[in-house]
């Protein structure tokens, strides 16, 4: 049975998303601790759903997110104005002139290559995005008037504060109530769980959060950490393409949470760095959908791979409703993201189905 979703002519918006967009910082081959100079670029888990929907698959989106007012938050600004998504929800917070009240965030990332593997450095401490909270943003205007078919979030923005996870719920029960689809991707950082409640406190925001999602994103690791299941026979030492494990799983996880109308993750093999195996499966109304795999995909640049995955999946529910075609365009739109630089996604509709349905890489004139 297809998802539920509501008619392109009816909304302003084909998604939404909800997450903290900070600003990246890339030295390109070299190393952060030894750079003269950056790239700049940004980038958001959540964000880089949208951004992908809107200049790939060239559906209408908007992110709501908050940044302090100078010159680095309208810098983000721009790159998000060059991205095409729709900034009307962005909210601008006074700058106290050296950040000791509200800044913006700053994501240092070295891309890896060989043996030695990607490096993300962040700097994300008391900004304007994880100081929202409940209450900030009129969900009714935006879901009950302007209108949304889908509406993504994940763990890492409800990670950054007690509030931001507070307003994930207020946003998810609010865009359920329009008949909008909730996407949520779990994204399990320890790092961010470390100085607020650790794991016991991930499980609990994300327990939580889950009671009012459509479409569950993570792999075996998210759904153990952030949702406590513990499943005999998955073998927690296990990573990379492991169908069995994803399958054990669901099957916990949708007795638990009988909402979830569709659960999907990659399924990552790293043998280097710059090599790895590249796969993704979905299930949905009790089958599973496995997409063609892309064994020794040449990276350039991992970060942003999984959210690209992400856009790939929701743009085959909103063009055709279909699981099988949403985690083929998931995968190959998620394994063309990393053979750029950056966060977001360069890929174009006719690549991401061009890789899907097998072409090579044979240059195109």
């Amino acid at each position: 049975m297809a998802l539920n979703i509501r008619p392109a002519s009816e909304v302003a918006y084909d998604c939404i998303s909800l997450g903290e967009i900070m600003l990246r910082l890339d030295p390109g081959e070299g190393r952060v601790h030894t750079a003269r100079s950056f790239a700049a670029w940004e980038g958001g888990g959540e964000y880089n759903v949208t951004r992908g929907l809107r200049r790939c698959f060239g559906l209408r989106t908007a992110t709501v997110t908050a940044f302090a007012d100078n010159p680095v938050g309208r810098l983000i600004e721009d790159f998000i104005l060059q991205g095409g998504v729709d900034t009307r929800f962005i909210q601008w917070r006074d700058y106290d002139g050296i950040g000791r009240e509200v800044r913006n965030g700053l994501n240092f990332t070295e891309r890896g290559y060989g043996i030695r593997g990607a490096v993300g450095c962040p700097d994300r401490a008391n900004t304007a995005a994880s100081q929202m909270k409940p209450g900030d943003i009129d969900w009714e205007d935006i879901f009950g008037n302007h209108g949304a078919r889908w509406f993504h979030t994940g763990g890492i923005y409800a990670a950054l504060s007690e509030s931001t996870a507070e307003l994930t719920i207020e946003a998810c029960k609010a865009a359920q109530k329009h008949g909008t689809i909730v996407s949520y991707d779990l994204n399990y950082r320890p790092s961010l769980w470390k100085s607020i409640g650790g794991l016991a406190k991930a499980q609990e925001v994300n327990r939580e959060i889950a009671k009012y999602v459509d479409v569950m994103i993570g792999n075996e690791e998210d759904f153990t950490a952030s949702l406590g299941f513990e499943v005999e026979g998955v073998d927690e030492h296990v990573r990379g393409i492991d169908v069995g494990n994803f399958k054990k799983m669901i099957a916990t996880a949708v007795k638990e949470f009988p909402n979830f109308k569709a659960t999907a993750t990659t399924l990552r093999e790293v043998h280097t760095a710059t090599v790895n195996d590249w796969a993704a499966i979905a299930w949905h109304d009790g089958e599973f959908y496995e997409s063609r795999q892309y064994e020794k995909l040449e990276i350039l640049d991992r970060v942003g791979g999984g959210d690209s995955f992400a856009s790939g999946l929701v743009y085959g529910f909103l063009d055709q409703n279909d699981p099988a075609m949403a985690v083929e365009f998931g995968a190959a739109h998620g394994a063309l993201a990393m053979t750029t630089p950056g966060d977001t996604s360069m890929a174009s509709l006719a690549e991401v189905q061009k890789t899907a349905g097998g072409g090579s890489a044979r240059v195109v004139r």
